[in-house]
């Protein structure tokens, strides 16, 4: 099984629809926020949300749809 984690942060209407997505998937994922470690701010303050596959290291960036999202699985 594919490990999909989604970096976002609480109160980003960007970060609801992409869950609302992977939710449409009924695929199961981790969601992190971004807020708790300052290099995931760094590197992902502009970007989110962004999904990542754990397993291949490949991260998608918003705006992805639920095409997207079955390609990155």
């Amino acid at each position: 099984m594919t490990k999909l984690t989604l970096l976002g942060t609480s109160a980003c209407h960007l970060c609801e629809q992409a869950e609302d997505l992977l939710q449409q998937l009924d695929v199961t994922y981790q969601k992190i926020d971004i807020a708790e470690q300052e290099q995931w701010q760094e590197r992902y303050a502009i970007k989110i949300p962004v999904l990542l596959n754990m397993q291949n290291q490949k991260e998608l960036c918003w705006p992805f749809d639920i095409d997207d999202i079955k390609a990155l699985k």
